[in-house]
């Protein structure tokens, strides 16, 4: 089943070492070896959290001879932010609207309890 890009990206920063990754990958390209530094987990499993963060547009792999650095793609993260920043406008209004309904019924009910 085919998923659209914005899912792509939200279910690859799901997971807390790949948002480390990304956060590295932001300061400039690195190989495997020296992403998989700071985890404790093997070359195979940050190979796996790099196939994830590939498929979601998020990374892209060159190839310098045998070595296989990886960049950051920013574009999926500006698509995302796009649609956190459009959507947050219409939750805060939402939450604005339903604090004002919710002023209004505790002042209606505390005239209906006055003798």
């Amino acid at each position: 089943m085919p998923q659209d890009q914005l899912s792509l990206t939200f279910a690859a920063l799901a997971d807390p070492t790949r948002r480390a990754i990304l956060v590295r990958l932001a300061k400039g390209g690195a190989t495997v070896n020296e992403l998989a530094k700071p985890f404790e987990i093997t070359l195979q499993g940050v190979s796996k959290h790099l196939k994830v963060l590939e498929s979601a547009g998020l990374i892209s792999r060159g190839r310098e001879g045998q070595f296989r650095p990886c960049q950051l793609e920013p574009e999926p993260l500006d698509v995302a932010t796009d649609w956190i920043v459009q959507n947050r406008q219409i939750w805060t209004e939402r939450f604005d609207q339903l604090e004002q309904h919710l002023k209004r019924m505790t002042t209606d009910n505390q005239e209906d309890e006055k003798p």
